[in-house]
């Protein structure tokens, strides 16, 4: 009996373990696969850390490592500003038109188009006798340079330049100014050093540039005088080209022109200018008298208070001078810097397009090949940071001391001049432009009715029939001088 319990014992202890043994078999492939998932994604991590570890070290010649992660980035995601892709931009005269010229100034390769009325008369009209001619064609023999607004460039003028060459019966010339338009991009012109200040070079993004430009070109037409016709901020460079040659200038056309005219002050009577009656005047005398005695101290703390206002003014002047010196510095560098770029991109994606139609009456009548021609410039290399340069330039550029600031210098000017507008201008209001005509002694004042921004684009015809009607004005002869001029011909 007891060998029978010791069987039955053991025979249960053997199944106890037996069973236990099948659980630990069952257990056993579930945790090692769990530890072997754990221990590969380790080393899949270790392999990774291992692998960036190993590119980060593996040393390209002449890179930095920060531009090339932000190349990867950049070739990873295709960017596009106004709808122009950037993976891809060239040179400018890969992008020239047929009719495209250039030519080098100051080491800037210039966009130019030039529109030479008497050889396409002498192609089209050459059966016709001069008396057969429009009058204006043979009166007018200035010819003319045209200058495009912020952002825009020749194209601008695209629709204009041949009825304003026939209109003078003279060429037509049309160029881009540094940063804009097919004009090359310099990058990046010597700063100036305090020992190299009196020896600087020309800023190709300064204005002065761009007048001495214009001089240039007026030289390229073989021509003591031009009529210079600027648009919007283009009005700015012609009218500063007259002020540096007057001589050069023979009639001034400033189209919706981007100049903050001087608030005007109003006249008084001469004869009696301070406003004042008899009586008054008899007042005055009578209280002068009286405080005759307090005026004489009045006088004396006056003088004194004078020199300590003057001397602490010569003191500020100092400090604001220097203050001013350095917000240029501060200003320069931001601009310059790779955060002024990336600000000009964002704001013409965002806002480029919007002015493009926004300058215009009619929004809608904006086709898409005045699209494609405002945003060309867009596939031009180095545009983005020519654009900030301009901008800088623009705006810690300092006037000459040796003049007065231009909205002073207005009522100087005595060639011809004709201020035209649109109505319905959003971009620079008509008001401005009225305002500016009076500032202008003897300049003349014109209205486009249901015109935006942009006379020149969207009313061609009436455009042009003000400025013939114009030039008829200022330099038509008389009728018996047209009609001697007709029996020579």
């Amino acid at each position: 009996m007891g060998v029978a319990v010791n069987s039955d014992f053991f025979k249960f202890t053997y199944e106890f373990r037996r069973h236990n043994l099948k659980q630990l078999d069952k257990n056993k492939p579930r945790v090692s696969c769990i530890a072997s998932s754990s221990i590969s994604k380790k080393i899949k991590r270790t392999t990774t850390i291992t692998t960036h570890a190993a590119a980060s070290s593996s040393p390209a010649p002449g890179a930095h490592y920060p531009e090339q992660l932000l190349d990867v980035k950049t070739k990873q995601k295709s960017k596009r500003i106004a709808g122009i892709d950037q993976d891809e931009l060239v040179d400018p005269k890969l992008l020239a038109d047929p009719d495209s010229c250039f030519c080098e100034f100051n080491g800037v390769h210039l966009h130019y188009k030039v529109y030479d009325a008497e050889s396409q008369s002498h192609n089209s009209l050459q059966s016709q006798t001069a008396s057969q001619l429009p009058p204006a064609t043979k009166k007018i023999g200035f010819p003319m340079v045209l200058f495009h607004g912020f952002g825009a460039s020749v194209f601008s003028w695209n629709r204009a330049m041949k009825p304003l060459a026939k209109t003078t019966s003279s060429k037509v010339l049309a160029f881009d100014r540094p940063a804009f338009g097919l004009t090359s991009r310099v990058f990046p012109f010597q700063q100036p050093t305090p020992d190299t200040e009196n020896k600087k070079p020309l800023n190709p993004y300064s204005m002065a540039f761009s007048v001495l430009a214009t001089l240039y070109f007026i030289d390229i037409l073989a021509a003591e005088k031009a009529i210079l016709v600027g648009h919007s901020a283009g009005a700015l460079v012609a009218v500063n080209s007259y002020f540096e040659a007057p001589e050069r200038v023979a009639a001034l056309i400033l189209i919706a022109p981007a100049i903050l005219a001087p608030r005007l002050i109003q006249k008084v009577d001469e004869a009696n200018p301070l406003g004042r009656n008899e009586q008054t005047e008899r007042d005055t005398s009578n209280l002068v008298n009286l405080l005759k005695p307090f005026l004489k101290v009045y006088t004396i703390l006056s003088m004194f208070l004078k020199y300590i206002t003057q001397a602490m003014m010569q003191v500020a002047k100092g400090m604001a001078d220097m203050l001013h010196s350095l917000y240029k510095k501060v200003l320069s560098a931001t601009l310059r810097s790779a955060v002024g770029v990336t600000l000009v991109r964002i704001l013409i994606d965002k806002f480029g397009l919007a002015a493009v139609r926004r300058a215009w009456y009619n929004s809608k009548e904006v086709a898409e090949h005045v699209i494609e021609g405002y945003t060309k410039p867009l596939r031009v290399k180095g545009w983005d940071r020519a654009l900030v340069e301009f901008t800088a330039a623009l705006l810690i550029d300092n006037e000459s001391k040796m003049n007065p600031p231009l909205a002073k210098r207005l009522h100087e000017i005595s060639c011809p001049v004709l201020i035209v507008t649109g109505d319905t201008d959003r971009i620079v209001p008509s008001w401005n432009a009225e305002r500016l005509s009076r500032a202008i002694p003897g300049s003349t004042f014109e209205v486009i009715k249901n015109c935006g921004h942009v006379p020149q684009e969207e009313k061609v015809e009436e455009f042009v029939s003000i400025v013939a009607r114009f030039l008829q004005r200022a330099f038509g002869y008389s009728e018996s001088e047209g009609k001697s001029m007709q029996a020579v011909s």
